[in-house]
């Protein structure tokens, strides 16, 4: 586990599939022996690796044993819970959560929208002392990563203002003493790293995921929580801060009856949509200013990478602006608590690599001219050349190229076949020829020989021209039964061999051997026979695996074929 980095990769269950890779908005993924690693430098921790991961991989440092171990020291520990909470457990009242939460030992629970209406305050305050100037919200960590990471020149932009869970936080000890205790609760997994590097504020981050299971664990259920008083919110219920989680909510609270016909106010969500948005703004001459709510999930915090569904965006965000209510008095509020923090800009350095270089990293996975770069995205890199420098920069391996590693399968499979002492075929459901190696076709005569001169494998020949006893495939194809150590009678010929299925009702195989001889051999002549097709069945199965299947594993596979070859081969001295 990765103690340092809230997301982290579970090696022995990582399948190869690359997939986070090719999601990672900024390819904070390094590939090293063939599992996917997380590089804290470059993670901007969007989740949304953990999100994509088929096999579960990607996992999230569980804070629940920091969170038990600051309730069991015998502080009074708070709640700071996200406001994304109402939409996210929509089965439970607000009152039954917080019963249920001081069941788990808490001593208070409070909104983090608090904090959020005291960061709105700031900035509309901001606002009103500039003018000509684009301004980005410092609310979602994600962002504010991203931006001082990878597009820096927007760094002085951000609002140097604490999240609303930092603000929420810096209230709650101003409030209630510097000694409680205080735990974030929410979707978010970048909270965690915010809260590594404010330790002084917050204590730890769980997740609304790791919620859910201390309450199951600890078989509390909210829906019987919180019956007999009424419990409420600490100090306070909050207004129009509860509007945070959805996409233009914090505009909304910066002024009242904000419109998208407003050009000061403007709100974007997701990584990619936001540097798009943000495309040709640094140099802009502009009256007044340009408020940009940046959210790094679509739709807002509803959608953050540990919600429980990322989904159903409209009815969630009905949800929370039916919760929120705007307070009696005028917006936007006035600052009443110090949340200025310095924000600078760490930007990543980019490996840069000359065009000798980038070429001939290409050619190290078969790639010679510009029609071998398919882009096709198998690797995770939107081009051959981004993995190019992928490679340069010792983040990618080889067999991350699937192109790469089929040709590679193809053509040891293809070597092997050739050398294999046994007469080898395989073919598809219709008899045609998918694979064969010279021995078959010397197997056949003269012609079929030449044939295979012009057209090495025979691909797609008919099977019925070649094969007399072709029925025999065409059984194994319809009946998925294999036929395993048979003779079959070709004129004055007895070729020895099995035919065995592949790929159930599509694809078969044939390993088969001379066995023509005088009869006072022919019994030790089957048993040598015998001998060596078996040793073959399991060798041309791996074979056809390979030819037939982008194998990112298929070293591997070719190393035990070759092994099993060396065997073989002694076989074929012996004149089998």
């Amino acid at each position: 586990m990765n103690n340092l980095n809230p997301i982290y990769t579970e090696k022995t269950e990582c399948q190869d599939c690359y997939k986070c890779v090719r999601e990672c908005p900024v390819k904070a993924i390094k590939i090293q022996y063939g599992a996917a690693a997380v590089m804290p430098e470059l993670c901007v921790l969007c989740g949304h690796c953990v999100d994509v991961c088929p096999s579960n991989a990607k996992k999230i440092r569980d804070d629940t044993p920091k969170a038990r171990k600051l309730i069991e020291s015998g502080k009074k520990v708070y709640v700071s819970l996200a406001p994304s909470f109402i939409s996210e457990f929509p089965e439970w009242k607000p009152s039954q959560l917080i019963a249920a939460l001081k069941e788990l030992g808490f001593h208070g629970v409070s909104e983090t929208a608090l904090g959020a209406q005291q960061v709105s305050a700031h900035a509309a305050h901001q606002l009103s002392l500039q003018s000509g100037k684009v301004v980005l919200s410092s609310a979602c960590p994600v962002v504010v990563d991203y931006i001082t990471r990878f597009i820096p020149e927007f760094t002085s932009s951000i609002t140097n203002l604490l999240s609303p869970m930092l603000a929420h936080c810096k209230m709650l000890r101003k409030r209630y003493g510097p000694k409680i205790g205080i735990v974030f609760i929410g979707p978010c997994i970048a909270k965690k790293r915010e809260a590594d590097s404010h330790p002084h504020l917050i204590d730890c981050v769980l997740t609304f995921s790791e919620l859910r299971t201390w309450l199951e664990n600890e078989r509390i259920n909210p829906e019987t929580e919180g019956c007999e008083k009424v419990q409420k919110f600490v100090p306070t219920k909050a207004e129009e801060g509860a509007l945070y989680p959805v996409e233009g909510g914090m505009a909304a609270t910066l002024k009242a009856n904000c419109t998208v016909h407003d050009s000061c106010f403007m709100s974007f969500s997701g990584l990619h949509n936001l540097k798009k948005a943000l495309e040709g703004l640094k140099n802009v001459q502009i009256k007044g200013n340009i408020f940009i709510e940046a959210l790094a999930c679509e739709g807002g915090c509803i959608n953050g990478p540990k919600t429980l569904h990322r989904c159903e965006t409209a009815l969630k965000r009905f949800s929370v602006v039916n919760y929120s209510s705007y307070p009696q008095k005028k917006i936007p509020r006035r600052p009443n608590i110090p949340i200025t923090e310095y924000i600078a800009d760490t930007p990543v350095t980019q490996k840069t690599f000359s065009e000798k270089e980038i070429v001939d990293a290409l050619r190290q996975v078969g790639k010679y001219n510009e029609s071998d770069e398919l882009n096709c995205g198998g690797c995770g890199y939107d081009s051959c050349r981004d993995f190019a420098k992928a490679l340069l920069s010792e983040k990618a391996e080889r067999s991350m190229c699937v192109t790469y590693m089929r040709k590679l399968a193809h053509n040891k499979a293809n070597g092997l076949l050739r050398n294999m002492p046994s007469g080898v075929v395989i073919v598809d459901e219709n008899l045609k020829i998918i694979e064969c190696n010279r021995n078959f076709a010397r197997l056949f005569g003269n012609d079929v020989e030449m044939i295979f001169e012009q057209n090495p494998g025979i691909q797609g020949a008919s099977l019925r021209k070649i094969v007399p006893f072709y029925e025999q495939f065409r059984h194994v194809l319809h009946v998925n039964q294999d036929l395993i150590n048979r003779d079959f009678h070709v004129k004055n010929r007895v070729f020895h061999g099995s035919i065995f299925t592949i790929e159930p009702y599509h694809v078969v195989g044939g390993v088969f051997a001379d066995i023509t001889a005088p009869s006072i051999q022919k019994e030790q002549i089957i048993h040598r026979a015998q001998d060596v097709i078996q040793k073959n069945l399991k060798m041309v199965q791996q074979i056809a695996y390979l030819l037939g299947e982008n194998a990112s594993d298929s070293e591997a596979v070719l190393n035990s074929i070759i092994e099993s070859f060396s065997d073989s081969s002694s076989d074929k001295h012996n004149g089998v």
